[in-house]
């Protein structure tokens, strides 16, 4: 290991200069009767203690540090409504930060809390609360207490469940519960029609509740990365949606009431099993990326000539053995993969084409037709 190897660790030094930088920071702040404080930039070892003299603080970031411990004091902080302990080494929280109770956002990304403290119940002002990166379990019923949130972010972590009371989260506009071991999630969340961002990538759900087609806001719907089989007919309702993640699935067709998501810009097909596409796939007018990328599809439907709007087309390591002349009229087509497929020759256009970037793969060469 050479020595631009080794781990870098801040010595004494640097935490000495750190915490004076923060003092000053902080009684300037009192001096000036500023009401927002931002020492995430410091790599602070501890919380100051002359921050329990910011008593007209209504935004403090504490992020990025590297303390395990948060004062009691920081409970007496009674105007935050912004509090960010992000990325620091947190293991659990004083009861007194219950105490914030015009807290509307608290962000706690990054730490080791193993679970979320009942104390946080009181904090009834909350609309965003963040805990991504941690190593939590199970989540609270009392979360769904929590009646003015329009943000939950427990992704990645370790959460096997999720109660049902998060239906009960009637503001609630983004929910992401990605990055879990999620085998099936409540049917309440059906309830939440506010909702218009969920995010279920990387778990391990074999099968969605139908209640799912009430989300009628939805906007961006993630479910990548998980065991799904087949998608529920009461997915068709949700007409709102804009971008559909479905990569790394097990998916062995895609339903034709897909083609009637007009409102949808984005989606990605990528490593199922898909051997065939619907001809309803013209009805994707505002469709601007699709990838198909990694499935057994040995032909592409005449209807994807009617994809006007499309701009980037990923089709590779398919078994396509031709390439429709349809694909060469997209009028607003850019980008094509096609590497990993098993062509022969390639059609003249292909070379051709004035403003098409075509990916063929690496080392990788199609002879043009004659």
């Amino acid at each position: 290991m050479s020595e631009y190897d080794e781990p870098f660790e801040m010595d004494d030094d640097d935490d000495s200069f750190a915490l004076e930088d923060a003092e000053e920071l902080i009684a300037q702040v009192i001096d000036d009767g500023d009401t927002s404080l931002e020492l995430g930039h410091l790599s602070l070892p501890v919380v100051p203690a002359s921050l329990a003299e910011a008593t007209a603080l209504t935004r403090l970031d504490l992020s990025d540090g590297t303390f395990t411990e948060v004062p009691d004091f920081l409970g007496d902080l009674r105007g935050l409504t912004h509090l960010s302990l992000s990325d620091n080494r947190l293991e659990e929280l004083p009861a007194s930060l219950g105490n914030l109770s015009v807290l509307t956002e608290f962000v706690l990304n990054g730490n080791r809390l193993a679970e979320i403290p009942i104390w946080v119940r009181q904090l009834t002002e909350l609309t965003d609360l963040a805990l991504r990166d941690n190593k939590l379990t199970e989540l609270p019923e009392f979360l769904g207490g929590l009646k003015k949130l329009t943000s939950l972010d427990v992704g990645s972590n370790r959460i096997s469940a999720v109660p049902s009371s998060l239906g009960d989260l009637a503001a609630l506009s983004e929910l992401d519960l990605s990055g879990n071991r999620l085998v099936e999630i409540p049917r309440s969340l059906g309830k939440l029609t506010a909702l218009t961002e969920l995010n279920l990538d990387f778990n391990r759900l074999a099968e969605l509740p139908p209640s799912l087609g009430e989300l009628a806001n939805l906007s961006h719907l993630l479910l990548g990365s998980n065991r799904l089989t087949r998608l529920p007919a009461e997915l068709s309702r949700l007409t709102a949606l804009r971008w559909l993640n479905l990569d790394r699935n097990e998916l062995t067709e895609l339903p034709p009431w897909v083609g009637g998501f007009t409102e949808l810009t984005g989606i990605n097909l990528g490593f199922n099993r898909l051997t065939a596409l619907p001809e309803t796939l013209d009805g994707l007018t505002a469709l601007t990326s699709l990838s198909l990328r990694g499935n057994r599809l040995t032909e592409l439907p005449a209807s994807m000539a009617g994809l006007t709007a499309l701009t980037s087309l990923d089709l590779g390591d398919n078994e396509l053995t031709d390439l429709p002349a349809w694909v060469g009229d997209l009028p607003a087509l850019t980008s094509l993969r096609l590497d990993g497929n098993r062509f022969s020759h390639a059609p003249r256009w292909l070379a051709d084409h004035e403003r098409l970037v075509v990916h063929l793969g690496e080392g990788r060469v199609l002879r043009n037709d004659p």
